[in-house]
C-alpha cells in the first residue's frame, strides 16, 4: 500500500457457515443473540462484517509517516479525540519490545541524524540500542474519510499494551515489560502521558512514578472523583486505584489495591483449582488498602498486595467506564480460562465500592478471552478477542456485549489469527476504531450502527 493510499472494501459473499448452531460447533447459548445479522465473507480477505458494513485501512506497518519514521508495528492500545473541524486524533500504542527493532519507527534501525535523543525515554547505549516502544498519532478526517497525517508522539518505552483516555485530551499509555527485574539502561514497568496533539511532533517521555511499576495494561478514570484505576496484565494480578493529590494531576498521589471485605486475598479467578467460587451478578462489597514502595525494584508489589489482603484477578486487561462502572476484561479467568469481566462501581455518599462478576463466558457463549474493550454510544461494550487460548477459531473476533449480558458478533479478523486491540469510537460515534496487531493495521469501521434488530 502506497503511502496515504487506502484499502476500502464491502463485505459481499456470505461467511461459509450453514448457521450459527453449526459455525459454533455446539449448542448456542441462550444469550447469544445477532444485532447485525451474520458476517458477510470479506472478499480481500481482511475483515468480516455484517451487511452494510464498510472498513477501510487507514494505516499500516512500515510505510512512511509525515515526520519521516516508519509505522511501528504492534499496533495496540488506542484512543480517539476531537480535533480541528471534522479531523480526530487517534493515540495509538505500540506493544514493542527491546528486541524489536526491525518493527521499530527508525529506517536503519537506528535514530536517524538529528533526532533529539533526550525526547526518548530508553535511548540506549554502546551496548544496547534504543527502545521502540511508545505512540503514534494520527489525524483522520471524518468527512473526507482520509488520513490528514501520521507521526511518532512517544518513543523508547516498552511494550505499550494498553492505555486510557483522560478527559483533557491525552492517553495515558502503559507500559507491559516481559522482565521487569532487568535494569537495561533504565527501568521499565511505567505509565506515560501523551497529549493528543496534531502539531506532528515527538513528545517526551517521562515516566508518571506514582502510579507504581509492574506490568500494567489499562487505566480508566472516574470522572466524578478523579481516580484512576489500574490493571495489571499477570494471572495473579492486583486491581489498583491512584488518588491524586490535586484532581487532574497523575504525577503526585497514593496508589491502593482493591479487598473484598471480609475476604482477604482472595481468589477471583474462579479457576478449577480456586477455593472460592465467585458467581455471575451477586456483589461483593469492596475496601482499599495503601500500597507501599510503588516503584517496585523487585517486581513484587501484587505479592505485597496480596499478602496484605488484596483480591487476586486473572489477568486484568482492559478497562472502561461507562454508565456509573467500570468494566474489566480478565483474559484468563474462569474455570476454563476462557476469560471473565468484571464490574467494579465506585460507591457515593458513603456508600461502599461493589464489584461482581458480570460476566464468565461458557464454551458456547461465543466471547473467548476479552482484551481491550471500549464502550459503545449505545450502551454495549465492544471487546477484542486475545489469542491466549483458541477455544472456538484460530480468527479472533470483535465481539459485542449488552447491558444484560447478552453477547454478539461484530467482526472477524479474516487474515487470520492477528489479535484485535484499540477498540474506540470517533467522538460522535460514526466511527469505530480498531488495530489487526499481528498483520500492523489500523481500521476504520463504518455502517448502520443504529440499525440494531
Amino acid at each position: 500500500m502506497q503511502r496515504r493510499s487506502f484499502l476500502t472494501t464491502s463485505s459481499a459473499t456470505a461467511l461459509g457457515f450453514l448457521g450459527l448452531r453449526q459455525y459454533l460447533g455446539a449448542s448456542v447459548s441462550k444469550r447469544v443473540v445477532a444485532p447485525y445479522g451474520p458476517l458477510l465473507k470479506d472478499p480481500a480477505g481482511v475483515l468480516d462484517l455484517p451487511k452494510g458494513f464498510q472498513y477501510q485501512v487507514i494505516s499500516k506497518q512500515g510505510d512512511m509517516m509525515d515526520d519521516g519514521l516508519k509505522v511501528p508495528g504492534a499496533p495496540d492500545g488506542m484512543a480517539c479525540f476531537p480535533g480541528k473541524g471534522d479531523q480526530v486524533i487517534l493515540v495509538r500504542n505500540h506493544e514493542l519490545g527491546a528486541r524489536s527493532q526491525a518493527a521499530g519507527p527508525f529506517p536503519g534501525q537506528k535514530f536517524p541524524d538529528g533526532f533529539e535523543k533526550d525526547l526518548s525515554y530508553d535511548s540506549g547505549d554502546q551496548s544496547n540500542p534504543p527502545h521502540v516502544g511508545g505512540t503514534s498519532n494520527i489525524v483522520y478526517d471524518l468527512k473526507e474519510k482520509k488520513t490528514v497525517k501520521e507521526f511518532l508522539s512517544l518513543t523508547g518505552t516498552d511494550r505499550n499494551c494498553a492505555g486510557g483516555a483522560m478527559p483533557w485530551n491525552s492517553w495515558i499509555t502503559c507500559e507491559e515489560p516481559g522482565d521487569l527485574t532487568s535494569e537495561r539502561g533504565k527501568l521499565h514497568g511505567y505509565c506515560f502521558e501523551v497529549k493528543a496533539t496534531d502539531d506532528g511532533k515527538l513528545q517526551k517521555a517521562v515516566p508518571l512514578k506514582k502510579l507504581g511499576r509492574y506490568r500494567h495494561e489499562a487505566v480508566a478514570l472516574d470522572p466524578e472523583t478523579g481516580y484512576l484505576y489500574l490493571t495489571e496484565d499477570v494471572n495473579d494480578g492486583l486491581l489498583y486505584r491512584f488518588i491524586p493529590k490535586k484532581k487532574g494531576d497523575l504525577t503526585d498521589g497514593k496508589l491502593q489495591a482493591l479487598v473484598v471485605k471480609g475476604e482477604p486475598s482472595t481468589d477471583l479467578r474462579n479457576y478449577r483449582s480456586s477455593s472460592r467460587l465467585i458467581r455471575e451478578r451477586v456483589p461483593m462489597d469492596v475496601e482499599w488498602i495503601d500500597m507501599q514502595d510503588v516503584e517496585a525494584p523487585s517486581n513484587d508489589l501484587r505479592y505485597r498486595g496480596a499478602k496484605a489482603g488484596a483480591a487476586v484477578f486473572p489477568r486484568g486487561e482492559g478497562i472502561q467506564w461507562t454508565e456509573g462502572s467500570f468494566y474489566i476484561c480478565c483474559t484468563d479467568g474462569g474455570p476454563n480460562s476462557q476469560g471473565q469481566i468484571y464490574k467494579l462501581t465506585p460507591g457515593r455518599k458513603g456508600q461502599m465500592d461493589e464489584l461482581e462478576l458480570f460476566l464468565q463466558p461458557e464454551s458456547n457463549d461465543l466471547l473467548t478471552n476479552g482484551d481491550n474493550l471500549c464502550a459503545a454510544p449505545w450502551g454495549d461494550l465492544i471487546i477484542c478477542e486475545d489469542l491466549v487460548h483458541e477455544h472456538k477459531s484460530k480468527s479472533p473476533h470483535l465481539r459485542g456485549v449488552t447491558p444484560k449480558g447478552e453477547i454478539y458478533t461484530l467482526a472477524r479478523n479474516a487474515k487470520g489469527s492477528s489479535e484485535f486491540a484499540g477498540s474506540c469510537f470517533s467522538p460522535d460515534g460514526s466511527v469505530l476504531f480498531v488495530n489487526m496487531q499481528g498483520f500492523g493495521l489500523t481500521l476504520a469501521i463504518t455502517g448502520p450502527w443504529q440499525d440494531r434488530a
